[in-house]
C-alpha cells in the first residue's frame, strides 16, 4: 500500500479513491493511535467534526462519525465549517481530536479527511505513520478492540460551534471596519457564511459573491483559484478591496480596488510591517518558502525583517514557526499563519486582519502592497524525465550556475523535483519577464536533455 497521507491529509476522488470504508477505517485507527500516544490521557475521548458543503462530505461525515463512536469517542458534530474554525474549536473545546472533512481548493469530485490532534495541531508524520499501520492492520484481518453497551461514544451537533469562531475572529482585530466596502468570493464553499458574518460584525460594508454552495460547485469557477469574477465585481462596486477565499478557506488571495491582484508574498509583507508596529512581530521575522517572490525577500531586507525559508508547504512553515517561536508565515498562494491567534492558515481571519491595516492607515491596498514589488516568476513543468538525478547532474549544475550568473542579483533560479510525479520545476524570476522566459525555456530544455 503507498502512503495514504499527503502533504494535506488523505485526498482523493471521493467514492472512489476516498471511500466510506477507508474515512471510517482511519477515525477508528485515528482514535487508537491517540489513544496509544497519550492524547486522552485518562478521560473519555472527544473529537470536532466538520465538514465544507460538497455533497460527498455528507456521506463521508457519516463515517467518519460512526468510526469515532464505534471507538468510544464522543463526537460534536460542528457541520459546515471552515477548516481553521474545526482546528480552532479543537482546542477552544479542549477535544482531543478534530476531523476535517474537505479537498480544500480540488474540484467537487475530490475530498480529504485531515486530522487534528489536541489543541488543534496538525498530526506529527510519525502519528500519521502509525494511523496508516494500524489501518491496514485492520484491513487485512487484525480485529478492532470495540467498546459496547455505555463504552460507545455519543454524537452531538455542536450548533454554537459558528457563533463561537467568529465571536474569536472579531476578538482579536486590533481595529474595526467602518467604512469599508469589501467584495468576498467565498468559492462555494466553508466560509459562505462565516466570513460575510464575521466582516459584516467587524463593521465594514459586505457584498458577497460565490456564496450559494448546492454540494457541486465548490471551487468552480471562483474562490482564490479563479480571481476574475473577484476583479469585476470590485471594480463594479466600487469596493475598497475584495478578499477570495478556497473551498476550506484556509488560505486568503486579494485584489485592490482597481482589480489588481495582491498575492500571499504581498499580504504578508502587509502583515509584518503591522505586526512589527504593534510590537507583535517576535524576532523581527517572517517565514516564507523558497518559492517566496525574490521581490518579498528584498522588501523585508529593506525594512529590517529577517525572513526565514522552508520547503514549500504550510507544514513546513507553521514547523519552523512553532521551533523558533516566530509569530507570522504562510504562502505565495494565500496560505497565511498568525500563530498566535490560529494554528493554522485561516483565510478569514487574514483577509479581516488586512482589512483592519487598511482601516486603521487611511491607505489602500494598493499603497500598502506596494511596500514590495513582484519580481517577474516564470514556472516551466518539464514531465517525464528522472527526477531523482536533479541534484546530481553536472550538466544541469552547469546549466544553473550559468543562468544564475547572467541574472546576477537581481535574479534567482530554482529547480525543484515534483512530489507526486515524474516531473521537475524550473522556476526563474528576473526583474525583466523577457529575461525570465528565455533563461526558464533554456534550463528546460537541459532538464529534459539531461535527465530525459
Amino acid at each position: 500500500m503507498g502512503r495514504l497521507f499527503g502533504t494535506d491529509g488523505v485526498r482523493g476522488v471521493a467514492n472512489a479513491d476516498l471511500t466510506a470504508e477507508l474515512a471510517l477505517g482511519l477515525s477508528v485507527a485515528a482514535a487508537h493511535v491517540l489513544a496509544e500516544a497519550g492524547s486522552f490521557e485518562g478521560h473519555r475521548p472527544t473529537a470536532v467534526v466538520g465538514r465544507d458543503p460538497r455533497a460527498s462530505g455528507e456521506f463521508l461525515e457519516a463515517a467518519v462519525v460512526a468510526g469515532l463512536a464505534s471507538a468510544g469517542v464522543d463526537v460534536l458534530r460542528v457541520g459546515v465549517l471552515p477548516t481553521p474554525a474545526v482546528a480552532y474549536l479543537t482546542g477552544a473545546l479542549g477535544a482531543d481530536i478534530g476531523v476535517m472533512l474537505s479537498a480544500s481548493h480540488n474540484a467537487m469530485p475530490d475530498n480529504g479527511v485531515k486530522f487534528f490532534a489536541r489543541g488543534g495541531h496538525k498530526l506529527a508524520d510519525e502519528l500519521e505513520d502509525r494511523i496508516e499501520t494500524v489501518y491496514e492492520q485492520h484491513r487485512t484481518g487484525e480485529p478492532w478492540s470495540r467498546p459496547t453497551g455505555a463504552g460507545v461514544g455519543r454524537v452531538t451537533d455542536y450548533t454554537e460551534g459558528f457563533d463561537r469562531y467568529v465571536a474569536h475572529l472579531i476578538g482579536v482585530l486590533p481595529n474595526r471596519l467602518d467604512g469599508l466596502k469589501v467584495v468576498l468570493d467565498e468559492a462555494h464553499g466553508a466560509a459562505s457564511r462565516v466570513s460575510p458574518e464575521a466582516f459584516a460584525r467587524a463593521g465594514a460594508e459586505v457584498v458577497t459573491i460565490g456564496a450559494a454552495p448546492d454540494g457541486l460547485n465548490i471551487n468552480d469557477g471562483c474562490g482564490s483559484t479563479h480571481l476574475g469574477l473577484l476583479r469585476a465585481a470590485v471594480v463594479e462596486h466600487g469596493a475598497d478591496l475584495g478578499i477570495a477565499h478556497d473551498g476550506d478557506a484556509d488560505r486568503c488571495l486579494a485584489v485592490d480596488a482597481a482589480g489588481e491582484e495582491v498575492d500571499g508574498d504581498q499580504i504578508l509583507a502587509v502583515l509584518a510591517l503591522a505586526m512589527r508596529e504593534a510590537g507583535q512581530l517576535r524576532k523581527d521575522t517572517v517565514v516564507g518558502t523558497v518559492m517566496s517572490n525574490l521581490g518579498f525577500k528584498i522588501a523585508m531586507e529593506r525594512e529590517g525583517i529577517q525572513l526565514v525559508q522552508t520547503a514549500v508547504g504550510d507544514r513546513y512553515v507553521l514547523e519552523s514557526m512553532k521551533a523558533e517561536g516566530f509569530a507570522l508565515g504562510g504562502e505565495q498562494s494565500g496560505h497565511v499563519i498568525v500563530l498566535d491567534h490560529a494554528t493554522t492558515g485561516d483565510g478569514t481571519l487574514t483577509g479581516l486582519m488586512l482589512a483592519a491595516r487598511i482601516a486603521a492607515t487611511g491607505r489602500s491596498l494598493a499603497e500598502l502592497a506596494g511596500v514590495m514589488e513582484r519580481m517577474p516568476q516564470v514556472l516551466i513543468n518539464v514531465p517525464d524525465v528522472d527526477k531523482s538525478r536533479v541534484a546530481t547532474s553536472s550538466e544541469l549544475a552547469t546549466a544553473v550556475t550559468d543562468a544564475e550568473r547572467e541574472l546576477g542579483s537581481t535574479g534567482r533560479v530554482l529547480l525543484r523535483q515534483s512530489g507526486t510525479e515524474p516531473l521537475v520545476r524550473v522556476m526563474v524570476e528576473a526583474a525583466d519577464i523577457e529575461q525570465a522566459r528565455a533563461v526558464a525555456g533554456r534550463l528546460a530544455d537541459v532538464v529534459k536533455s539531461a535527465l530525459g
